[in-house]
């Protein structure tokens, strides 16, 4: 390619003409273009050739440099050499065309600088495709190279991060077990002491006390009257002895302590795992059932957002023994009896709400605490009011601390384990957890008394 451009240089710089012609081609111009005719624009510098200054010796021969050849080309129409290009019409003409022919007082130009023009635009073109190739080359051994071993390089490191991590936490995490084993364990020896200790105690008394009864029995059956009444003083001693056993009582120190196995390290990848592993657990379909909506709120169309109804908006649904009637509460639509379930509240910016689970059995009817939620032993909820946040069940409120209010409140339930937990699905941050025998299905709890809250999907 390099001797092709050599040769094309050497052609074109034969004339200051021709030189001169080069200069004023645009570069830009398409090849294509340039072989199909269309140099009008890059020609605007070949001045127009008028036909009384045309001669038909004006033409030169370019056989030699293999583009054209127009000795064999003649005008059909007058029969003379065609040495001339009409830039107008884009085509080859005689002189007598330009004269008293069809391309009369149209642009023309002399074949030689036409034929110039379009090798030194077949030049330039060359020459930018050799250096488009060049710029190729060197993207493909440089850039394409650097960036394979940049890849290359990035993917290690995110390998050995990778690793890093896992092996701290699972280093974390092996820590955490053995230190959780071994305080369940000990957990198991105080209460099989404990047990061991009450069985032996209650072993010797019970020994005792069927010592103390024989005695009284063999004393009442075989004493006479006489020494029966003069006994009555020991007789009064043994009972006082027999009295001092007691009776046995069950206590919380013989039952092993469940907080023994808790971690928050545990529940907290335990959690994340359910919610961010490959398996995630989720209620899509969850929607909140119409029929248990208080006239205090209004549901929207697609069933997902509960609003608290000011007075003059509110307006008295038709009876349902499954409304609540006086608490602004309403039920989801899912029932929970296995497995695992997750779901999100969009909670905003209300002021005041609950979200958590109750049984289908909760009283709807009436103001009392039966059917107020966090207030009964039937439901479980987070609670928020004027800024503070609980989680309320029977009546008893544990107060949380919050770092940041959330926009939206996670629940997860899972069945196998009772465990409930409440969570900010934005950083998964355990917000509280519960662990509780259920002993009967579940249902999505919530209610609100300022602006609205949403089920999200």
């Amino acid at each position: 390619m390099t001797e092709e451009f050599t040769k094309c240089d050497l052609i074109c710089s034969s004339s200051p003409e021709d030189s001169m012609n080069r200069r004023n081609i645009d570069c830009e111009q398409p090849i294509f273009s340039v072989l199909s005719g269309g140099m009008k624009a890059q020609l605007s510098g070949d001045s127009a050739v008028s036909p009384s200054t045309i001669s038909p010796t004006a033409a030169i021969s370019d056989t030699e440099s293999g583009f054209f050849s127009v000795e064999s080309e003649l005008c059909v129409e007058h029969e003379s050499e065609l040495d001339l290009f009409c830039g107008t019409e884009q085509k080859l003409i005689c002189s007598h065309c330009a004269t008293v022919g069809s391309c009369h007082g149209h642009t023309v130009t002399p074949l030689a600088n036409r034929v110039t023009a379009v090798r030194n635009q077949l030049v330039d073109v060359c020459e930018k495709m050799q250096l488009q190739a060049l710029r190729i080359e060197r993207f493909v051994d440089q850039t394409l190279t650097a960036k394979e071993q940049n890849v290359q390089a990035a993917a290690c490191r995110a390998r050995e991060q990778v690793l890093a991590q896992v092996s701290a936490a699972r280093e974390a995490l092996e820590e955490e077990e053995q230190r959780i084993l071994e305080q369940v364990q000990r957990e198991e020896e105080r209460v099989e002491q404990c047990l061991l200790t009450q069985r032996a105690h209650w072993s010797q008394a019970l020994t005792s006390l069927s010592q103390t009864r024989s005695h009284l029995v063999h004393t009442l059956t075989h004493t006479p009257d006489a020494q029966l009444v003069n006994s009555v003083e020991e007789i009064a001693e043994r009972v006082e002895v027999a009295e001092g056993v007691g009776e046995p009582c069950d206590t919380d120190k013989l039952n092993l302590n469940p907080a023994c196995g808790d971690s928050k390290l545990l529940r907290g990848l335990w959690a994340t795992a359910l919610l961010l592993g490959p398996k995630v657990y989720g209620s899509f379909h969850l929607k909140f059932d119409e029929r248990t909506v208080s006239p205090l709120l209004s549901l929207s169309d697609d069933l997902c957002t509960l609003t608290f109804q000011h007075k003059k908006l509110r307006q008295s649904p038709p009876y349902d023994p499954a409304r609540f009637d006086s608490w602004p509460n309403a039920l989801g639509s899912l029932s929970m009896s296995s497995g695992t379930h997750s779901w999100v509240v969009d909670v905003g910016q209300s002021g005041a709400f609950k979200v958590g689970v109750c049984y289908a059995t909760l009283e709807r009817k009436g103001s009392g605490n039966e059917a107020r939620l966090g207030h009964n032993s039937q439901s479980w909820v987070l609670s928020h009011y004027d800024g503070d946040y609980s989680y309320c069940h029977a009546g008893k409120k544990v107060p949380l601390q919050v770092a940041r209010r959330p926009q939206k409140i996670g629940l997860l339930l899972d069945w196998p384990s009772q465990t409930l937990l409440f969570y900010e699905p934005d950083s998964s941050a355990v917000l509280h957890h519960v662990t509780q025998h259920f002993s009967a299905p579940l249902l999505p709890a919530c209610a609100v008394t300022d602006r609205s809250i949403t089920i999200l999907h």
